[in-house]
């Protein structure tokens, strides 16, 4: 047995042992995190009466080093590195996605739709990859690019296409210079698909 005043003094020194303890616990939060934001953006209480046809965007896919929160930089064509102290609040293929289906349902007349939503009738669907979402240290510019794909309801590929745009980085690549690149190749790219789809009404 320990005498009353050791034993208050461990279970003080036991206190702080667990409080530092938690703090530690775990990565440290980023200091940024980054999202995409539609350039073209359905109208507040805009509605769609159904006239267009129905388009069902799903998520695409993408390679591992893409499907994380971090942001990737092209380092060679077989390296890659993550940028510091910044995160997607999101998965880029799943902000992609959302991108895509904003910058349609605002540019065409066609009544978009997530895969976990139903309609009436089985409309067309955009899938595709996502095969790059990330800096090129050697040009120092932000790359998107998707392959994307429009299938009938059956499943029939009707159309392929890919589509790719860059952007600069102004400056060194960190963690308050990535973003905005990223978000403005992400845009172009989304409103090629926009197009296209249109093109097919």
């Amino acid at each position: 047995m320990f005498p009353m005043k050791q034993a208050s003094a461990l279970g003080a020194l036991a206190a702080a042992l667990l409080v530092s303890g938690c703090v530690s616990i775990g990565p440290k939060p980023p200091q940024r995190l980054l999202t995409l934001d539609a350039a073209r953006k359905v109208p507040a209480g805009a509605a769609q009466d159904g006239t267009g046809r129905t388009l069902i965007v799903a998520d695409p896919e993408a390679p591992r080093a893409l499907d994380t929160v971090r942001v990737p930089v092209q380092l060679s064509p077989t390296s890659v590195a993550y940028v510091m102290k910044v995160q997607w609040s999101d998965t880029p293929r799943h902000l992609f996605r959302r991108l895509v289906a904003e910058t349609i349902s605002a540019s065409t007349s066609r009544v978009v739709l997530d895969s976990g939503q139903f309609s009436d009738e089985a409309g067309e669907r955009l899938t595709g990859e996502l095969v790059a979402f990330s800096i090129d240290q050697a040009s120092n510019s932000a790359v998107v690019t998707y392959d994307a794909a429009l299938t009938n309801p059956g499943g029939k590929v009707l159309a392929r296409q890919r589509f790719t745009a860059s952007a600069p980085v102004g400056g060194k690549i960190d963690a308050a210079t990535v973003g905005a690149p990223l978000n403005a190749a992400a845009n172009s790219v989304a409103a090629e698909v926009a197009a296209w789809v249109a093109a097919r009404n």
